[in-house]
């Protein structure tokens, strides 16, 4: 298995509120109600938390700014992810998505990029 990984900034003119709202209620559902076009195995959305923990990570770390959140989306393989991509149906959803994410997401400030994952068991 493949991971799609998102790490998302929320438009400047959405509150976070705003754009986890957005997110969680209307493009999750449009997403997973297109799954079985992109052969998505499973989908999660990891929404940050308003919380003085994050600004302690940060500046113990001398790290950036937080994403707004983290989008997850296992494909059994590479393969299964490009022949999703490149269907007549998949192409015209991968801009249905794109337009809709337009709504919530500043795509400058986000990345994407796929991962496998190493687990190590506790």
């Amino acid at each position: 298995m493949i991971k799609f990984v998102m790490c998302l900034t929320r438009r400047a003119d959405l509150t976070r509120e705003e754009f986890k709202d957005y997110w969680q209620y209307k493009h999750g559902p449009f997403f997973m109600a297109n799954n079985g076009i992109m052969n998505t195995k499973r989908y999660v959305q990891s929404h940050t938390l308003n919380t003085p923990l994050n600004e302690g990570l940060k500046e113990s770390r001398g790290m950036l700014q937080e994403y707004d959140g983290i989008a997850e989306a296992w494909f059994e393989s590479e393969e299964s992810l490009l022949e999703a991509l490149s269907s007549p149906e998949g192409i015209k959803l991968g801009a249905e998505l794109i337009e809709d994410e337009n709504n919530f997401i500043d795509h400058s400030k986000s990345t994407a990029f796929i991962v496998e994952e190493c687990e190590f068991k506790v």
